[in-house]
């Protein structure tokens, strides 16, 4: 039985348990002082090759040692150009980039209709969110952008939506999964458009363009880099063997993708929601589920999820004493994600592209954060389901009096 509040008691609480955690973070790293941990050593130190000046050169972004795009360490840079405050200045950034984020989806508003304060604890399920929110870390600046180009595009804000995506993959690579997902929707729904009414015109083909242009734009950087990454990062990080090749791939990391998207997604929704709407729909797609069930095990077979790498769903799959049983629950895992997201809209090739992209990328379950941070700022304003395929007009046309997928958005928001 879910515990009512009124909108008063949700945002008292929610004020309560924000300022508890970030307090508690802070103080945990000596008021963001403490000494560097983790990957913030070398991401100081590459931090560093920025600071002499507040534009970098050329050779500046070609001879950095990381293998992730340059925009944080050029912003932290910067922050140290003008303050000298060391590791404080980079992770007070982060730290405030993160209490937006958190703002944004958990602030409980008339609109949300006490979705928000359940999604918030969905968020805050996910450790990565604020582990990352107050380091010295590339993934929330990245995730920040990410979901500025998101929100942007919700609002009919094309060309602002374009450059927050651009700046989205500046910070992380892997970032380009959602203008790819988005222009892909787009344009399908451009043909089917175009099909029904004969018509062309330039103008409204920007919803597809807009985040086209920001996917591009990740090609600047490979032809800048020469390859995938920096030639500096290559020769002296730990490169996956995945990521030495340009079109190699390892499709059973889309596995252990998929089991992450099963363990912080929707396992959480479920226990937070309890949507006994989906139980029933469950029942009536029991071909559909079986052929999923099938499928992935068939890619399972072929190319299984690998068995080591990082985060704390390998740690609990590793607990498991025989290879099968951890095979066994990755498959379970994956296959929650496959049939919660198999009906075709936007959120579903959010988790199609990130899938894609994470073929490429070592087995670690912080590379979900993007995800989530989608996936609950949607749930917190209604539209996780919404985009869909099925019956839309493309937004921006009239049809006699009916109001425009865009205007619709408007109003929900």
């Amino acid at each position: 039985m879910r515990i009512q509040l009124d909108r008063f008691q949700q945002k008292r609480l929610f004020l309560l348990i924000v300022a508890a955690i970030y307090i508690a973070l802070v103080i945990w790293l000596d008021f963001l002082q403490a000494p560097a941990v983790w990957d913030e050593k070398h991401f100081w130190e590459s931090s560093l090759a920025f600071s002499d000046r507040l534009i970098p050169t050329i050779d500046d972004l070609r001879n950095y040692g990381e293998l992730s795009t340059p925009l944080p360490f050029i912003l932290f840079g910067a922050l140290e150009h003008l303050f000298h405050q060391g590791l404080f200045a980079g992770r007070l950034l982060n730290l405030l980039l993160s209490l937006t984020i958190t703002f944004i989806i958990g602030w409980p508003t008339p609109d949300k209709r006490g979705r928000a304060f359940f999604c918030f604890v969905g968020l805050s399920l996910c450790p990565y969110y604020y582990w990352y929110g107050v380091l010295m870390y590339t993934d929330i600046i990245a995730c920040f952008f990410g979901l500025m180009g998101v929100m942007s595009y919700i609002r009919n804000r094309h060309l602002l939506s374009c450059a927050a995506f651009i700046l989205a993959i500046a910070s992380r690579q892997y970032m380009i999964a959602f203008p790819a997902a988005i222009s892909t929707y787009e344009f399908t729904l451009a043909i089917a458009q175009f099909i029904r009414s004969r018509r062309f015109r330039l103008i409204e083909q920007w919803r597809w363009l807009a985040p086209l242009i920001a996917t591009l734009s990740l090609l600047g950087w490979f032809y800048l880099f020469q390859g995938l990454a920096p030639e500096a990062a290559v020769d002296t990080r730990n490169v996956p063997d995945v990521q030495k090749t340009t079109w190699a791939f390892t499709p059973g990391y889309a596995i252990n993708f998929l089991a992450f998207i099963g363990f912080y997604i929707v396992i959480p929704e479920f226990l937070l929601f309890k949507p006994s709407s989906v139980l029933h729909s469950l029942k009536r797609q029991r071909r559909k589920i079986a052929l999923i069930a099938v499928a992935l095990l068939l890619c399972l077979v072929i190319s299984p999820p690998a068995l080591i790498g990082l985060g704390t769903v390998l740690k609990i799959v590793n607990l498991l004493p025989y290879d099968p049983l951890k095979l066994a629950l990755f498959y379970g895992l994956a296959m929650l994600a496959c049939i919660r997201f198999s009906q075709l809209n936007l959120m579903s090739l959010f988790v199609f592209f990130n899938s894609l992209i994470m073929m490429k990328a070592y087995p670690w379950d912080k590379y979900i954060l993007p995800l989530v941070i989608m996936f609950w700022y949607l749930k917190s304003i209604g539209l996780e389901e919404k985009f869909s395929f099925k019956g839309v007009v493309q937004p921006g046309l009239r049809q006699g009096n009916t109001l425009s997928q865009g205007e619709i958005l408007q109003k929900l928001i």
